[in-house]
């Protein structure tokens, strides 16, 4: 579990706009990472919305935008939105492969991997 992050303010956004959207990018990443548990390993609504070829895949990936979104809007750095872009542009690649892809799917979580990046980014913004 992640250490919790006192927001104040990100670059002019208000204290509980920031806390608001990082409340909804964990609820995210959990569902479509870790909403689930089947033998020891976690999954979420990614890796079984992704087993619909093509339109699973395109539909998680554009859910995972959100937060790169969120991260842009609270001028969070253009490199942290770039490696959140990557993120979720892999994510989607490995998902387009057939059967292995969707295994592989379960193991990469990028939602959670972005949710990361997030956290890490408001800890070392300069506060306003």
């Amino acid at each position: 579990m992640t250490q919790p992050i006192h927001v104040e303010a990100v670059r002019g956004q208000p204290r509980l706009d920031v806390e608001a959207d990082l409340r909804r990018i964990r609820r995210l990443a959990k569902l479509l990472d870790a909403r689930f548990s089947l033998g020891g390993v976690q999954f979420g609504y990614d890796a079984i919305v992704g087993l619909v070829p093509v339109v699973g895949d395109i539909v998680t990936a554009l859910l995972a935008l959100y937060p790169v979104y969120l991260a842009r809007r609270h001028g969070l750095g253009g490199m942290l939105v770039a490696r959140m872009v990557g993120n979720v542009l892999l994510d989607w690649l490995i998902g387009a492969v057939p059967l292995v892809g969707d295994l592989l799917d379960v193991a990469y979580k990028a939602n959670l991997r972005n949710l990361e990046l997030f956290e890490r980014a408001l800890r070392r913004t300069p506060r306003s």
